[in-house]
C-alpha cells in the first residue's frame, strides 16, 4: 500500500532515507548551538540541530527517547540523539532500540475506527466457534474478518492499494485455502508460513531485501501495540457513548437473537430433516471446551488487531539502507569465480557424458549400485546449489563498480555461473528421479525435490535481474516462494506419494505398505486403486486414524478428509491383521 500525503512519518523521518541520520536542518530562528559538548562521548548531537532554553544554556534536555523535543530541535533528530546517549551510557549491553529500527518506525496511527474493532471481535468470535473442532473451512472464515479489519484500518489511515499489495493479499488468501483442501499437516504448515509472509508484505508494501526479510517482524510489533491501540480507543469511547445511537442497535440484535432461538427450536422439533441440517450448520459449543474457545477468541482478536495496526502504521523497512561492500579489482574479484565456473563446467561435462554414455558403464567403473549412485549425489548437489547462491550474493556485494566495462564483466561471470548451476540443479533432480524409481517416493524426497526446483527458479530470476535490472528481484523471489508453497499444497504431496508408489507396484510388484500408514487422508483416492488385499492393508492406518477422530462438523473437515470418508464408507478396509502382517504392513510400527 502507499500512503496519502497526510499520513506520513514525523518531520525529518521521511528524509532519513535520503540523507544521513545525523544531518538535519536546524529549525528556523533557532540559534545554532554545539550540543555535542553536553553529550557523552560517541553520542554527538545531530549536525545542524539547534537548541534553546535550558538546552541552549548547556543543560541537556532530559527525558526518555521519543519524548518531546526541546524548542528548535527536529523531533526525529532529537529522538535519534537521545537513543545514542542512552546507548552510550549503557555500553555494549544497551537495551535501547537500534538505529535502523528507529529509522523504520512509523508515526503513531489514529485511533481505530468502529469498523476495525467490530471486525477484530468478529475474527475472534469466528475462531472461537469454528476452530475448536479442527482446521478446515473454519480457518478461512476466521481470517476473512481480520482481512476486513486491515482494509478498514488502511482506508482510515489514507493508504491506497497498489498492484503488488493486491497480489500479496490474493496470494495470502489463496494460501489459506490449502488447509481447507488438504488433510496433511506439513503442506498446510508451509502454506500458513508463506501466508504470513504474503500478508506481511501486503500490509507493509515493502520493495527492498530489508523490507521483504523484516516485514514479518512488523507483525509482532503490531500484535503488542495493537492491543494497546484498541484498548486506548475503547477507553476513550466509553466516556462518550452515544446511547441514542447504539441502544436501538443492541435492542434489535437482542430481539433478533431471541426470535432465532425460539423459532429455530420450534422448527427443529417439528422436522427431523431440518433439525439435522441445523445441527450440522450451527457449532456445537459446550462448557467443557470453553477455555479452549476463549483462547482461540483472544488469539484471533489479537492477530486481527495486529494486522489492522500494521495496516494503519506499517514499519518503513525500505528506509533502511545497506552499504555495499568495498569494490574489488577485476582480477581479485573474477579469478575465484572463473575457477569455480571451470569446476562447474567440468562436472557438467561428466554429467552429459553419463547421460549419453549410459549408466551401466559408470556403475561398472565406480562399483556402485543404481540406487547408491543416485542417492550419493543428490544431497551434495543440493548443498552445491545453496552454496552457489551464497557465493553469488557475496560476489555482488564486492563486485567492481568502475563503469560499463565492470558491469559487463559482472554480468558475464555471474551469468555463466548461474547457467552452469542450472545444469547442476537438473542433474540433482535426475538423480532424485533415479532414486525414486529404485526405492519409491517419500515425504522427505518430494520435499527436497520441491526445494531444488524452487532454488532453480531463484537462479533464473537472478539471471533475469542481471539482464533487465534488479529492482523487482526481492519481490520476485518472495513471490516465487509464495507461489511454490501454494503449488506444493494444491498438488497434494501425500496423494502424489501414494500415486507414484501405486504405479511402481503395478510396474515392479514392490510396495512399502508400512510407509502408507503414516500418510494423511489425502492419499486415500490413490491407494483405493490398489488390488486387494494390498488396498485394505495400505488404508488400514488411515482408516483407524479417521475412526479415532470421529465425525467432525463441516467447518472442521478438510476436503481431503471428506473424500476419504466417502471412499471408506463405500468400500471399507476389510483385510485381516494377519494378512496385512504377512505383507509387511506393520513392520517398523509400534503396536
Amino acid at each position: 500500500m502507499t500512503d496519502a500525503p497526510s499520513g506520513g512519518a514525523p518531520s525529518g523521518a521521511a528524509a532519513s532515507s535520503a540523507v544521513p541520520a545525523d544531518e538535519h536542518a536546524p529549525a528556523a530562528s533557532a540559534p545554532p548551538q554545539p550540543a555535542a559538548a553536553t553529550a557523552p562521548e560517541g553520542a554527538e548531537a545531530p549536525v545542524g540541530a539547534a537548541s534553546s532554553g535550558a538546552a541552549g544554556r548547556g543543560g541537556a534536555h532530559t527525558g526518555p527517547p521519543g519524548a518531546g523535543a526541546p524548542p528548535g530541535w527536529d523531533p526525529a533528530a532529537w529522538r535519534r540523539y537521545q537513543l545514542r546517549r542512552e546507548r552510550a551510557r549503557s555500553g555494549p549491553w544497551s537495551v535501547a532500540p537500534l538505529d535502523w529500527s528507529e529509522t523504520a518506525r512509523p508515526a503513531a496511527p489514529a485511533p481505530p475506527s468502529t469498523a476495525v474493532l467490530v471486525c477484530a471481535a468478529a475474527a475472534g468470535l469466528a475462531a472461537a466457534l469454528f476452530l475448536g473442532d479442527g482446521i478446515g473451512p473454519g480457518l478461512l472464515l476466521a481470517a476473512l474478518p481480520a482481512v476486513a479489519a486491515a482494509y478498514a484500518a488502511a482506508r482510515t489511515a489514507g493508504r491506497a492499494a497498489r498492484p503488488w499489495t493486491l497480489l500479496w493479499a490474493l496470494g495470502c488468501t489463496a494460501l489459506l485455502v490449502v488447509p481447507v483442501l488438504r488433510d496433511a499437516a506439513w503442506p498446510a504448515t508451509v502454506a500458513l508460513l508463506a501466508a504470513v509472509l504474503a500478508g506481511a508484505l501486503a500490509l507493509h508494501g515493502s520493495r527492498t531485501w530489508a523490507g521483504v526479510l523484516l516485514s514479518p517482524v512488523g507483525l509482532t510489533d503490531g500484535a503488542v501495540n495493537g492491543v494497546r491501540w484498541a484498548w486506548a480507543a475503547l477507553r476513550s469511547r466509553s466516556t462518550g457513548v452515544d446511547r441514542d445511537r447504539w441502544l436501538p442497535v443492541l435492542k434489535a440484535a437482542g430481539v433478533a437473537a431471541g426470535l432465532l432461538l425460539l423459532f429455530g427450536a420450534l422448527f427443529a422439533s417439528a422436522d427431523a430433516a431440518f433439525a439435522d441440517l441445523l445441527g450440522g450448520l450451527v457449532p456445537d459449543v459446550t462448557i467443557g471446551d470453553g477455555p479452549l474457545r476463549l483462547v482461540l477468541f483472544l488469539l484471533a482478536a489479537v492477530l486481527a488487531l495486529a494486522a489492522a495496526r500494521t495496516a494503519a502504521a506499517p514499519f518503513r523497512w525500505d528506509r533502511i539502507r545497506t552499504t555495499a561492500g568495498k569494490p574489488r579489482s577485476r582480477v581479485e574479484w573474477a579469478l575465484p569465480l572463473v575457477v569455480l565456473a571451470v569446476l562447474f563446467a567440468g562436472f557438467n561435462a561428466v554429467q552429459l557424458a553419463v547421460l549419453f554414455g549410459g549408466y551401466d558403464r559408470v556403475l561398472a567403473s565406480t562399483g556402485l549400485t543404481y540406487a547408491e549412485y543416485a542417492r550419493q549425489g543428490f544431497w551434495q548437489l543440493l548443498w552445491a546449489t545453496l552454496l552457489t547462491l551464497a557465493v553469488i550474493a557475496l560476489a555482488l556485494r564486492w563486485a567492481p563498480r568502475g563503469g560499463p566495462a565492470d558491469r559487463r564483466l559482472v554480468r558475464a561471470v555471474l551469468g555463466t555461473l548461474c547457467a552452469l548451476t542450472l545444469v547442476v540443479v537438473a542433474s540433482a533432480l535426475r538423480r532424485m528421479d533415479l532414486y525414486v524409481d529404485a526405492y519409491g517416493l517419500t515425504r522427505l524426497r518430494v520435499s527436497v525435490a520441491a526445494m531444488e526446483l524452487w532454488l532453480g527458479s531463484v537462479i533464473v530470476l537472478i539471471m533475469t535481474a542481471g539482464l533487465f535490472g534488479a529492482r523487482l528481484l526481492p519481490r520476485a523471489v518472495a513471490g516465487s516462494a509464495v507461489a511454490a508453497a501454494l503449488a506444493f499444497g494444491l498438488l497434494s504431496p501425500d496423494a502424489m506419494i501414494a500415486e507414484k508408489n501405486a504405479d511402481r507396484f503395478r510396474a515392479t510388484g514392490k510396495i512399502d505398505l508400512a510407509y502408507f500408514q503414516s500418510l494423511s487422508a489425502d492419499a486415500v483416492p490413490a491407494l483405493d486403486r490398489l488390488p486387494e488385499p494390498h488396498r485394505s492393508c495400505a488404508l488400514r492406518g488411515i482408516a483407524e486414524e479417521l475412526a479415532e477422530q470421529g465425525r467432525l462438523p463441516w467447518y472442521g473437515t478438510s476436503l481431503g478428509v471428506y473424500r476419504a470418508r466417502q471412499i471408506l464408507d463405500e468400500r471399507p478396509a476389510t483385510a485381516r491383521a494377519a494378512v496385512c502382517s504377512r505383507l509387511g504392513t506393520f513392520s517398523g510400527r509400534s503396536g
